[in-house]
């Protein structure tokens, strides 16, 4: 109690904290020590990764054959009732990003004085006439067309320009779809002859192809608390015509990002950032506040996807891969787990620490020092049991082709520890030149592609918090209400968040790889009813 109120009286002087301030975060949930901690990170700064090589094939990253695929999916099928399987699909995040190009084409398109070439031209704008040359492939055309109808009198009147216009503008307002504010989980995104999926229905239907056992199929979104509504009407609506076609029982979970995981905002002189009420100012802080909702879950084995990752009609292309990454963590899981019993039962000596060596090293990615043969054998066998009992994560990872995001790599840490990570460029200098060169020479993408095993050999569950690697996290740049602004954003879920985790990345093809970040995306033939691979 008493270092509470020195914590105070320290904020209070150094920061001008009132006592309104520390009712503000106490409501929030959140401790004195991860405010003072997190003001510290804006005026310390964060220290850059250190990369020490990209990932590549037979160096980080395992390439197999189409047959170890089928074997090891194979594996997994014959031992996947032994498991609690659950799907874990983060999807609070809303479709901003996705309309940005069109929010923007709004707010400096002038209807009255240009016509919409005239704005591409002008603008150099490569997105809108991309939009408008498949503007009737769209999912949600017809039911947006619809409405312009009946909202826009003269409509039949208009030239095809004045009609896009206002299909634009009625897709974004607020009082009709505004697509734009909404969770990417519960737009159309696929046509199907009898109807149109959202992305929440297809991961349901891939939960029953490859995360059920036992006839039973779990799945868990993250989701924002105001859209919750949204998703229960989604799931109502076709998660018995799922069930029945896949002859499964689906149990549905939602969770919400934690509010005591909220960062605070500060200036851009590192000062607590306040509103117009002089009120303290908390952001959502990033996709690394979901270790606590998945530190939250009960199962064996987790898959991790985004929710807009899916694909159109053919989903058993995409199962083989994510049933062999099961099967390859199931292998290597029970390799652990023997090495852990016998190091119980006293069952591990100087002739098989070799072995052990040598799977930590070829099949675990786990760089262990020349002088551990110098340890004693009781050092030596402490050494392997601090490195193993650990949750591991099998990662898939595609040929890099410059989409933006994450990269496996080689990481050395300010311990001079080697491991692999998946590394994001921001985390990076890239004004070291030697640092920008590994970066650009990075051969494979993240495509969170994740199958994690989160429980001990004894069976007990891993509390996943100590394994963070908190001097991971991100500062950025934000705006609010037309100020600047900096927030911190905590380790990326599979970056900083899993830093300690026993990591294995394998190479997937880039059929597995189908993101929807611009709404164009929905153009492509993943997407698109004729797709055939």
């Amino acid at each position: 109690m008493e270092e509470n109120f020195t914590r105070k009286d320290n904020l209070a002087k150094k920061y001008g904290f009132t006592e309104a301030d520390f009712k503000q975060i106490e409501a929030h949930g959140i401790s004195l020590d991860k405010i003072e901690g997190e003001l510290l990170l804006f005026q310390n700064g964060i220290p850059n990764i250190y990369l020490e090589k990209p990932a590549t094939i037979n160096d980080g990253i395992r390439k197999l054959s189409k047959d170890d695929f089928q074997q090891f999916a194979n594996l997994f099928d014959a031992k996947k009732s032994n498991f609690r399987l659950k799907k874990f699909v983060p999807a609070s995040g809303a479709a901003t990003r996705m309309f940005k190009f069109l929010n923007e084409f709004l707010i400096e398109f002038s209807p009255e004085t240009e016509t919409i070439n005239a704005y591409i031209n002008r603008k150099k704008d490569k997105n809108l006439p991309v939009f408008l040359a498949g503007i009737e492939k769209f999912p949600f055309f017809e039911e947006v067309k619809s409405q312009v109808k009946q909202i826009v009198d003269n409509y039949y009147s208009l030239e095809s320009h004045e009609k896009s216009y206002h299909f634009i503008k009625t897709m974004l307002a607020a009082d009709y779809f505004d697509f734009a504010n909404k969770p990417k989980g519960v737009l159309n995104f696929h046509k199907y002859d009898t109807h149109i999926a959202t992305p929440v229905e297809e991961h349901l239907n891939e939960c029953a192809y490859y995360a059920s056992s036992n006839a039973v199929s779990h799945l868990h979104f993250t989701i924002s608390e105001n859209h919750e509504e949204l998703f229960h009407k989604i799931v109502d609506d076709v998660k018995e015509q799922v069930e029945n076609k896949a002859n499964i029982k689906l149990h549905i979970r939602y969770s919400y990002q934690d509010k005591s995981t909220d960062t605070i905002a500060v200036t851009m002189q590192n000062k607590p950032f306040r509103n117009e009420k002089n009120e303290l100012v908390f952001r959502p802080g990033g996709h690394g506040a979901l270790i606590n909702n998945l530190n939250g879950l009960t199962a064996d084995i987790v898959f991790i996807k985004n929710i807009d990752n899916i694909i159109q009609n053919h989903i058993e292309q995409t199962t083989l891969y994510k049933k062999a990454l099961g099967g390859l963590l199931i292998e290597l899981q029970d390799k652990i787990f023997d090495i852990l019993f016998a190091i119980d039962n006293q069952k591990v000596d100087s002739t098989t620490i070799k072995a052990i060596f040598n799977f930590m090293t070829q099949e675990l990615n786990i760089i262990i020092d020349e002088d551990f043969f110098k340890f004693t054998l009781e050092n030596q066998i402490e050494f392997i049991k601090q490195k193993l009992n650990r949750p591991i994560r099998v990662c898939g990872m595609v040929k890099n082709e410059g989409e933006p995001g994450g990269g496996p790599f080689w990481v050395k840490s300010g311990k001079g520890t080697i491991s692999l990570q998946i590394v994001e460029s921001s985390q990076v200098d890239i004004n070291n030149p030697a640092q920008a060169k590994i970066l650009s020479k990075a051969t494979h993408f993240n495509p969170v592609d994740l199958v994690c095993g989160i429980n001990n050999y004894r069976g007990e569950k891993f509390d996943l918090l100590q394994f963070v690697d908190n001097s991971t996290g991100f500062i950025v740049h934000k705006n609010n209400k037309g100020k600047e602004l900096k927030a911190y954003e905590l380790p990326g879920l599979w970056n900083g968040a899993m830093a300690k985790w026993i990591t294995v990345f394998v190479e997937v093809p880039l059929v597995t790889f189908n993101p929807v970040k611009t709404v164009n995306d929905l153009l492509k033939p993943a997407h698109q009813p004729q797709y055939e691979n």
